[in-house]
């Protein structure tokens, strides 16, 4: 018989900015150690060495991960011109260089290859799993492998600043599953000069900005105390991107149960997908027909 996981039964969301040197899922145990929560995962892994919005998915929000997984995101990279790395990031070790040097104009001409739907390779050194072992595992040994395109959306691909001959910032807009390191090494060919990622922060996930997170510094602070427990955002958030619908007060039971129920739509379409509401506090998430809604998810929490 499984043990029980012990902890707190405690639900939302924390927004931690990252810092660099650390792995998203060691954040993710520091926000469960400090919380005491019984339950977290994360919306979106950050490499080790990149920082910014890591949002902290506590309880019943763990459900909503998907809804910002598939949400916009915004970061801002400093790609290093003239050299690529095993890994396309500065951690690697530098395998080609060259001394071309493209001006502003050449870089803004070449980042509009990279927006709307384009394919992209994943970096060697990546999670993508090869015959069920992750990429960054056989780089490590020394295998190359032939790694697939992978459809990427990119909403935005802007050159921000250009520090010195050899630096160039950019910001980029994306949906899922983009690989900063491999915008760089690509712009990087296109270019003629070879690029990789120096530094990579992600400014804001869906409805989350790393301007709103809290530091690992204040996490160790605040931990186990009420003044952590104030920073934790409401589960609804992560359901910000669906339509809203409303339950009737017979309505939460049956859908609780993952039956469907009446509810009250406006502006919602046949067969889509919604979230539905009583007093404010999300119930259930699912198809939404002719008056009912079909949950697909649901979502028990302490007061609820």
């Amino acid at each position: 018989m499984a043990r029980k996981r012990k902890g707190r039964d405690i639900s939302g969301w924390l927004v931690v900015d990252k810092p660099a040197g650390i792995t998203s899922t060691a954040v993710v145990n520091k926000v469960r150690w400090a919380l005491d929560a019984k339950k977290a995962g994360h919306a979106g892994t950050l490499d080790p060495e990149a920082t910014g919005v890591l949002a902290v998915a506590l309880g019943e929000a763990t459900k909503t991960v998907p809804y910002i997984t598939d949400a916009l995101k915004a970061y801002v990279f400093t790609v290093r011109l003239g050299q690529a790395t095993n890994t396309d990031d500065a951690e690697g070790k530098v395998i080609a260089q060259s001394d071309t040097r493209p001006d502003d104009d050449a870089i803004k001409a070449a980042l509009g290859q990279f927006v709307g739907d384009i394919m992209q390779v994943p970096p060697q050194f990546s999670a993508v799993k090869v015959d069920g072992e992750r990429a960054y595992k056989k780089a490590r040994d020394g295998e190359a492998m032939d790694l697939a395109a992978r459809p990427l959306w990119v909403e935005e691909l802007l050159l921000a600043d250009r520090p010195d001959a050899d630096h160039v910032v950019l910001e980029m807009t994306c949906g899922k599953g983009g690989y900063v390191r491999s915008i760089a090494r690509d712009l990087g060919e296109v270019l003629g000069c070879y690029g990789h990622v120096v530094t990579l922060r992600r400014i804001w996930s869906g409805p989350f900005q790393a301007t709103d997170g809290v530091s690992l510094d204040q996490i160790d602070a605040m931990a186990k105390t009420p003044q952590l427990d104030a920073h934790i955002l409401p589960l609804e958030i992560g359901l910000a991107d669906l339509p809203e619908v409303r339950c009737l007060a017979e309505s939460v039971a049956k859908l609780r149960n993952g039956n469907p129920a009446s509810v009250i739509a406006s502006d919602v379409d046949y067969g889509e997908e919604v979230w539905a509401s009583f007093d404010g506090q999300a119930i259930a998430v699912g198809t939404y027909r002719g008056g009912e809604l079909h949950p697909t998810r649901v979502f028990v929490t302490q007061d609820g």
